[in-house]
């Protein structure tokens, strides 16, 4: 019996039909869980778009290891390879970053001004705070004109880039020594 990876017939695309594979299931699930981490936060009266996303964002990493190693698995006895091992993982994150994105972008469709006027008083109370304990000064300071307008201009294609970037780079970060560390 012949591997069909390795085996003389093998097409250049049966090896990576494993990779879209497992990037698609390990991707779409953690992506769908960051979605459903962000609605129920909304629904709960928590800010949706807030730091406690990153609760749900921090899962990426671990979907990401776990899709390289999945793989691994899938391919014995032979070896995915870093080209394999670094795609499927690359490919999870991207995955995962656009579902999370979406979620990110159609709750804000959905939630309207008055979730995004929420976030950036929130916002706006943080950088205060940290203003104050960075100075140290009995007296306060307050934010600039200037940061107040980049706060009031803040939407939610802002928002949902800001998230994009975010668990891509957590992905990625993640991808590079997984991918090196499951290659054979």
């Amino acid at each position: 019996m012949t591997d069909t990876l390795t085996g003389p017939t093998a097409l250049a695309t049966d090896a990576w039909k494993p990779v879209r594979q497992l990037a698609l299931r390990f991707g779409g699930g953690v992506g769908l869980l960051c979605g459903l981490w962000i609605v129920g936060l909304h629904l709960t009266g928590n800010n949706a778009f807030g730091p406690k996303q990153l609760l749900a964002e921090l899962l990426v990493p671990f979907a990401v290891v776990a899709s390289q190693w999945a793989l691994r698995r899938r391919v014995q006895p032979a070896k995915p390879g870093l080209g394999r091992a670094l795609g499927v993982g690359a490919l999870t994150t991207v995955v995962a970053a656009a579902l999370c994105a979406g979620s990110v972008w159609g709750l804000g469709q959905a939630a309207g001004e008055p979730a995004l006027a929420r976030h950036r008083a929130e916002i706006a109370e943080i950088m205060q705070t940290q203003m104050q304990d960075a100075t140290k000064k009995s007296s306060p300071l307050q934010l600039t004109p200037k940061q107040r307008a980049v706060i009031a201009g803040i939407t939610v294609n802002d928002l949902a880039l800001a998230n994009f970037q975010t668990v891509l780079l957590l992905g990625l970060v993640f991808s590079l020594p997984g991918g090196i560390f499951f290659r054979e």
